[in-house]
Protein backbone atom coordinates (compact mmCIF):
# COMPACT_ATOMS: atom_id res chain seq x y z
CA UNK A 1 0.00 0.00 0.00
CA UNK A 2 1.24 3.50 -0.87
CA UNK A 3 0.63 4.83 2.62
CA UNK A 4 2.14 1.93 4.61
CA UNK A 5 4.72 3.17 7.07
CA UNK A 6 8.04 3.15 5.21
CA UNK A 7 11.40 4.77 5.82
CA UNK A 8 13.30 4.83 2.52
CA UNK A 9 16.88 6.05 2.32
CA UNK A 10 17.78 7.69 -1.00
CA UNK A 11 21.25 6.17 -0.76
CA UNK A 12 19.93 2.65 -0.16
CA UNK A 13 20.66 2.46 3.58
CA UNK A 14 20.10 -0.86 5.29
CA UNK A 15 16.52 -1.31 6.49
CA UNK A 16 15.65 -1.55 10.17
CA UNK A 17 15.93 -5.08 11.49
CA UNK A 18 12.73 -7.08 11.94
CA UNK A 19 13.40 -7.29 15.66
CA UNK A 20 13.37 -3.50 15.95
CA UNK A 21 10.00 -3.36 14.14
CA UNK A 22 8.55 -5.89 16.56
CA UNK A 23 9.97 -3.86 19.45
CA UNK A 24 8.44 -0.66 18.08
CA UNK A 25 4.99 -2.26 17.73
CA UNK A 26 5.21 -3.63 21.25
CA UNK A 27 6.11 -0.26 22.73
CA UNK A 28 3.21 1.43 20.94
CA UNK A 29 0.81 -1.02 22.53
CA UNK A 30 2.41 -0.80 25.98
CA UNK A 31 3.83 2.70 26.65
CA UNK A 32 5.39 1.58 29.94
CA UNK A 33 7.38 -0.97 27.96
CA UNK A 34 8.84 1.89 25.90
CA UNK A 35 9.96 3.63 29.07
CA UNK A 36 11.49 0.44 30.46
CA UNK A 37 13.32 -0.23 27.19
CA UNK A 38 14.67 3.34 27.16
CA UNK A 39 16.17 2.75 30.59
CA UNK A 40 17.60 -0.58 29.44
CA UNK A 41 19.24 1.20 26.50
CA UNK A 42 20.74 3.77 28.87
CA UNK A 43 22.11 1.09 31.20
CA UNK A 44 23.49 -1.13 28.42
CA UNK A 45 25.01 1.82 26.55
CA UNK A 46 26.62 3.20 29.70
CA UNK A 47 28.05 -0.23 30.55
CA UNK A 48 29.57 -0.59 27.07
CA UNK A 49 31.19 2.85 27.36
CA UNK A 50 32.62 1.98 30.79
CA UNK A 51 34.11 -1.32 29.65
CA UNK A 52 35.60 0.26 26.52
CA UNK A 53 37.12 2.96 28.72
CA UNK A 54 38.75 0.47 31.09
CA UNK A 55 40.04 -2.08 28.57
CA UNK A 56 41.03 0.21 25.69
CA UNK A 57 41.31 3.91 26.51
CA UNK A 58 42.59 4.21 30.08
CA UNK A 59 45.44 1.64 29.91
CA UNK A 60 46.71 3.23 26.70
CA UNK A 61 46.37 6.82 27.99
CA UNK A 62 43.98 7.79 25.21
CA UNK A 63 42.12 10.87 26.55
CA UNK A 64 39.58 11.25 23.78
CA UNK A 65 37.67 14.21 25.12
CA UNK A 66 34.81 14.40 27.59
CA UNK A 67 34.88 13.73 31.31
CA UNK A 68 36.42 10.31 30.64
CA UNK A 69 39.36 12.08 28.99
CA UNK A 70 39.76 14.33 32.03
CA UNK A 71 39.69 11.30 34.34
CA UNK A 72 42.35 9.57 32.20
CA UNK A 73 44.67 12.58 32.55
CA UNK A 74 44.10 12.92 36.31
CA UNK A 75 44.61 9.17 36.84
CA UNK A 76 48.04 9.43 35.24
CA UNK A 77 49.10 12.71 36.84
CA UNK A 78 47.86 12.35 40.43
CA UNK A 79 46.47 8.80 40.50
CA UNK A 80 42.87 9.82 41.18
CA UNK A 81 40.28 7.10 40.72
CA UNK A 82 38.61 7.69 37.31
CA UNK A 83 35.12 6.77 38.55
CA UNK A 84 35.32 9.33 41.37
CA UNK A 85 36.59 12.01 38.98
CA UNK A 86 33.71 11.31 36.60
CA UNK A 87 31.16 11.53 39.40
CA UNK A 88 32.81 14.74 40.64
CA UNK A 89 32.32 16.34 37.21
CA UNK A 90 29.10 14.71 36.00
CA UNK A 91 26.83 15.31 38.98
CA UNK A 92 27.56 19.06 39.38
CA UNK A 93 27.26 19.51 35.60
CA UNK A 94 23.89 17.78 35.63
CA UNK A 95 22.68 20.01 38.47
CA UNK A 96 23.97 23.10 36.65
CA UNK A 97 22.22 21.93 33.48
CA UNK A 98 18.90 21.56 35.27
CA UNK A 99 19.27 25.01 36.87
CA UNK A 100 20.51 26.87 33.79
CA UNK A 101 18.87 24.97 30.94
CA UNK A 102 15.71 23.53 32.49
CA UNK A 103 14.48 20.07 33.43
CA UNK A 104 14.42 18.62 29.92
CA UNK A 105 17.31 16.26 30.69
CA UNK A 106 15.07 14.05 32.82
CA UNK A 107 15.70 11.06 35.02
CA UNK A 108 17.19 8.94 32.22
CA UNK A 109 20.13 11.31 31.77
CA UNK A 110 20.65 11.33 35.55
CA UNK A 111 20.72 7.53 35.48
CA UNK A 112 23.37 7.59 32.74
CA UNK A 113 25.34 10.25 34.60
CA UNK A 114 25.53 8.11 37.76
CA UNK A 115 25.58 4.59 36.30
CA UNK A 116 28.47 5.11 33.86
CA UNK A 117 31.09 5.94 36.54
CA UNK A 118 29.63 3.15 38.68
CA UNK A 119 30.39 0.55 36.00
CA UNK A 120 33.79 2.16 35.45
CA UNK A 121 34.47 1.51 39.14
CA UNK A 122 33.14 -2.07 39.00
CA UNK A 123 35.23 -2.98 35.95
CA UNK A 124 38.43 -1.18 36.90
CA UNK A 125 40.26 -4.46 37.52
CA UNK A 126 39.65 -5.78 33.99
CA UNK A 127 42.85 -6.58 32.16
CA UNK A 128 43.63 -4.36 29.14
CA UNK A 129 42.64 -6.01 25.87
CA UNK A 130 45.56 -4.41 24.06
CA UNK A 131 48.66 -2.41 24.89
CA UNK A 132 48.88 -0.98 21.40
CA UNK A 133 47.76 2.65 21.62
CA UNK A 134 46.48 2.71 18.03
CA UNK A 135 44.31 -0.37 18.55
CA UNK A 136 43.17 1.10 21.87
CA UNK A 137 42.14 4.33 20.14
CA UNK A 138 40.32 2.53 17.31
CA UNK A 139 38.43 -0.04 19.36
CA UNK A 140 37.95 2.30 22.31
CA UNK A 141 36.38 4.80 19.91
CA UNK A 142 34.13 2.10 18.49
CA UNK A 143 33.08 0.97 21.97
CA UNK A 144 32.34 4.47 23.22
CA UNK A 145 30.47 5.34 20.01
CA UNK A 146 28.44 2.14 20.21
CA UNK A 147 27.53 2.85 23.83
CA UNK A 148 26.62 6.48 23.19
CA UNK A 149 24.53 5.51 20.17
CA UNK A 150 22.55 3.08 22.31
CA UNK A 151 22.12 5.69 25.06
CA UNK A 152 20.85 8.19 22.46
CA UNK A 153 18.35 5.56 21.29
CA UNK A 154 17.09 5.58 24.86
CA UNK A 155 16.48 9.32 24.43
CA UNK A 156 19.07 10.24 27.06
CA UNK A 157 22.74 11.11 27.41
CA UNK A 158 25.55 10.41 29.83
CA UNK A 159 25.87 14.07 30.78
CA UNK A 160 29.42 15.30 31.22
CA UNK A 161 30.94 17.86 28.89
CA UNK A 162 27.90 17.66 26.58
CA UNK A 163 25.98 19.55 29.25
CA UNK A 164 28.83 22.03 29.62
CA UNK A 165 28.71 22.59 25.86
CA UNK A 166 24.96 23.25 25.98
CA UNK A 167 25.45 25.80 28.80
CA UNK A 168 28.19 27.59 26.85
CA UNK A 169 26.00 27.49 23.74
CA UNK A 170 23.13 29.18 25.58
CA UNK A 171 25.16 32.00 27.10
CA UNK A 172 27.73 32.72 24.38
CA UNK A 173 25.89 32.22 21.12
CA UNK A 174 28.48 29.75 19.82
CA UNK A 175 26.97 26.81 17.96
CA UNK A 176 26.63 23.60 19.98
CA UNK A 177 29.01 21.78 17.65
CA UNK A 178 31.66 24.48 18.09
CA UNK A 179 31.29 24.31 21.88
CA UNK A 180 31.78 20.54 21.88
CA UNK A 181 34.85 20.86 19.62
CA UNK A 182 36.35 23.55 21.87
CA UNK A 183 35.92 21.50 25.05
CA UNK A 184 37.08 18.22 23.57
CA UNK A 185 39.91 19.99 21.75
CA UNK A 186 41.14 21.50 25.01
CA UNK A 187 41.10 18.07 26.68
CA UNK A 188 42.99 16.47 23.79
CA UNK A 189 45.53 19.33 23.80
CA UNK A 190 46.03 18.83 27.55
CA UNK A 191 46.58 15.11 26.95
CA UNK A 192 49.19 15.91 24.30
CA UNK A 193 51.01 18.12 26.81
CA UNK A 194 50.73 15.75 29.78
CA UNK A 195 51.55 12.55 27.85
CA UNK A 196 53.08 13.29 24.45
CA UNK A 197 52.04 14.47 21.00
CA UNK A 198 51.56 10.91 19.79
CA UNK A 199 48.99 10.19 22.52
CA UNK A 200 47.19 13.38 21.58
CA UNK A 201 47.00 12.18 17.97
CA UNK A 202 45.63 8.82 19.12
CA UNK A 203 43.00 10.71 21.12
CA UNK A 204 41.94 12.55 17.95
CA UNK A 205 41.60 9.19 16.16
CA UNK A 206 39.43 7.86 18.98
CA UNK A 207 37.23 10.98 18.83
CA UNK A 208 36.73 10.60 15.09
CA UNK A 209 35.92 6.89 15.33
CA UNK A 210 33.47 7.57 18.17
CA UNK A 211 31.57 10.18 16.15
CA UNK A 212 31.33 7.91 13.10
CA UNK A 213 30.15 4.97 15.18
CA UNK A 214 27.43 7.10 16.77
CA UNK A 215 26.31 8.11 13.28
CA UNK A 216 26.12 4.47 12.24
CA UNK A 217 24.12 3.43 15.31
CA UNK A 218 21.72 6.35 15.05
CA UNK A 219 20.98 7.26 11.45
CA UNK A 220 23.77 6.12 9.17
CA UNK A 221 26.73 8.25 8.25
CA UNK A 222 24.92 11.57 7.75
CA UNK A 223 24.83 13.91 10.72
CA UNK A 224 21.47 15.36 9.68
CA UNK A 225 18.47 13.80 7.99
CA UNK A 226 15.77 15.36 5.85
CA UNK A 227 12.37 13.69 6.11
CA UNK A 228 9.49 14.03 3.63
CA UNK A 229 6.24 12.96 5.31
CA UNK A 230 2.93 12.20 3.59
CA UNK A 231 0.15 11.68 6.12
CA UNK A 232 -3.59 12.07 6.54
CA UNK A 233 -2.93 13.69 9.92
CA UNK A 234 -0.83 16.64 8.80
CA UNK A 235 -1.77 19.02 11.58
CA UNK A 236 -1.08 16.52 14.37
CA UNK A 237 2.31 15.60 12.88
CA UNK A 238 3.17 19.26 12.26
CA UNK A 239 2.30 20.22 15.85
CA UNK A 240 4.32 17.27 17.18
CA UNK A 241 7.43 18.25 15.21
CA UNK A 242 7.14 21.90 16.26
CA UNK A 243 6.35 21.33 19.93
CA UNK A 244 7.79 17.95 20.91
CA UNK A 245 10.95 17.84 18.78
CA UNK A 246 11.33 21.63 18.58
CA UNK A 247 12.18 21.64 14.88
CA UNK A 248 10.77 23.64 12.01
CA UNK A 249 8.59 22.04 9.36
CA UNK A 250 7.63 23.14 5.85
CA UNK A 251 4.43 22.17 4.04
CA UNK A 252 5.00 21.53 0.33
CA UNK A 253 2.20 21.46 -2.22
CA UNK A 254 1.97 18.10 -3.99
CA UNK A 255 -0.52 15.86 -5.80
CA UNK A 256 -0.87 12.08 -5.79
CA UNK A 257 0.23 10.59 -9.11
CA UNK A 258 -2.51 7.94 -9.07
CA UNK A 259 -5.48 9.88 -7.64
CA UNK A 260 -4.43 13.38 -8.75
CA UNK A 261 -5.72 14.55 -5.36
CA UNK A 262 -3.84 17.19 -3.42
CA UNK A 263 -1.45 15.54 -0.95
CA UNK A 264 0.70 18.16 0.86
CA UNK A 265 4.11 16.94 1.97
CA UNK A 266 5.69 17.89 5.31
CA UNK A 267 9.44 18.44 5.12
CA UNK A 268 11.72 18.75 8.12
CA UNK A 269 15.41 18.36 8.95
CA UNK A 270 16.61 16.84 12.23
CA UNK A 271 20.00 15.94 13.63
CA UNK A 272 21.17 12.47 14.59
CA UNK A 273 19.96 12.57 18.20
CA UNK A 274 16.43 13.57 17.14
CA UNK A 275 15.85 11.13 14.29
CA UNK A 276 14.62 8.29 16.51
CA UNK A 277 12.16 10.69 18.16
CA UNK A 278 10.84 11.79 14.77
CA UNK A 279 10.20 8.22 13.61
CA UNK A 280 8.45 7.37 16.88
CA UNK A 281 6.34 10.55 16.71
CA UNK A 282 5.12 9.93 13.16
CA UNK A 283 4.40 6.26 13.77
CA UNK A 284 2.48 7.03 16.97
CA UNK A 285 0.28 9.68 15.31
CA UNK A 286 -0.26 7.94 11.96
CA UNK A 287 0.95 4.32 11.51
CA UNK A 288 -0.03 4.57 7.82
CA UNK A 289 2.14 7.58 7.11
CA UNK A 290 4.60 7.43 4.22
CA UNK A 291 8.04 8.76 5.13
CA UNK A 292 11.03 9.30 2.85
CA UNK A 293 14.38 9.98 4.54
CA UNK A 294 17.59 11.19 2.96
CA UNK A 295 20.98 12.39 4.13
CA UNK A 296 21.43 16.14 4.41
CA UNK A 297 25.13 16.62 3.71
CA UNK A 298 25.08 20.19 5.03
CA UNK A 299 22.32 22.18 6.73
CA UNK A 300 22.49 25.97 7.05
CA UNK A 301 20.01 27.96 9.12
CA UNK A 302 18.45 28.32 12.54
CA UNK A 303 19.11 25.35 14.80
CA UNK A 304 21.92 24.09 12.56
CA UNK A 305 25.05 25.61 11.04
CA UNK A 306 25.14 29.31 10.17
CA UNK A 307 26.79 30.40 6.94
Amino acid sequence: MLYSLSVISIEGMIEEKISMNILSNLTQTYPKTRIAIDYIFVLIGSAIIAVAFNVFLLPNQVASGGVSGISTILKTVIDWEPAFVQWAFNIPLFIAGVILLGKQFGVKTLVGTIFLPFVVFLTKHLEPWTHDALLGALFGGIGVGLGLGIVFRGKASTGGTDLAAQIINKYTGFTLGRCVVMIDGLIVLTAAIVFDIEKGLYALIALYVTSKTIDLIQVGFGRSKMAMIITNKQEEVREGILNKIDRGVTKLSAYGGFTDHERPVLMCVVDQTEFTKLKQLVKTIDPKAFVVVMDAAEVLGEGFKHA
